[in-house]
């Protein structure tokens, strides 16, 4: 019980921190493109990339499984947006926006797996060697 209580309190942070990041990237950038879902993406995965590997036995930051969950599962799960990115894509496409709707595609795919490899590495090099 208490595992699914640390995913759900993530998730609410993580969901929590979406809605204000995405206001916030709407207001900087508007509303034409999805900056935010793609913003959001890209940072939810450098830091799923960084838990795995600083969070791991060895790693800088060393945690137990609850604190994995609630991070990993809890709050990247509730703060990146596959499913928002999925909508806007098609209302892209809906609206004959093929460019945009493959530069979003495009930048999504690519700089989500940059982000998880960017973070997964900066977390390998937080572990002390020797």
């Amino acid at each position: 019980m208490q595992t699914y209580l640390l995913i759900g309190l993530g998730g609410a942070l993580g969901s929590i921190a979406r809605h204000w990041c995405n206001g916030a990237v709407a207001a900087l950038m508007g509303v034409s493109f999805p900056w935010g879902t793609l913003i959001i993406n890209v940072l939810g995965s450098m830091i799923i990339g960084f838990a795995a590997a600083a969070m791991r036995d060895g790693g800088f930051l060393p945690a137990n499984d609850g604190t994995r969950l609630f991070l990993m599962v809890g709050f990247c799960g509730g703060y990146t947006t596959f499913s928002a990115f999925s909508l806007q894509t098609l209302t892209l496409l809906q609206g004959g926006q093929w460019l945009p709707a493959a530069g979003n595609i495009g930048l999504s795919v690519l700089l989500c797996i940059a982000g998880a490899w960017i973070g997964y590495m900066a977390g390998l090099a937080l572990v002390p060697s020797g």
